[in-house]
């Protein structure tokens, strides 16, 4: 778990952009949006796809259950873990 939660701030920080952001600036229980990282509805679209292109995760775009996979780190990890076929 701790080694996808490293990926998927690597990617959210390569997906955005985030030149000044480290993977341990990022607190996988903040949240994502408005408080925390201060992301909007256009970096969640940019961050939908890089998911998809890396884990083939599928989301609705504008569902409940998606804003709560995007909540924080710590949710989107649990989202891709239960989309990956167990190893």
């Amino acid at each position: 778990m701790r080694q996808l939660e490293q990926e998927i701030k690597e990617l959210i920080i390569s997906a955005l952009s985030l030149e000044d952001t480290r993977p341990e600036d990022i607190d996988a229980q903040a949240p994502l949006f408005v408080e925390g990282l201060g992301l909007d509805s256009i970096d969640a679209l940019e961050l939908g796809v890089a998911l998809q292109k890396k884990y083939g995760v599928t989301m609705s775009a504008d569902s409940a259950e998606t804003r709560r996979h995007f909540a924080s780190v710590s949710s989107l990890v649990a989202f891709v873990q239960a989309t990956q076929p167990a190893a």
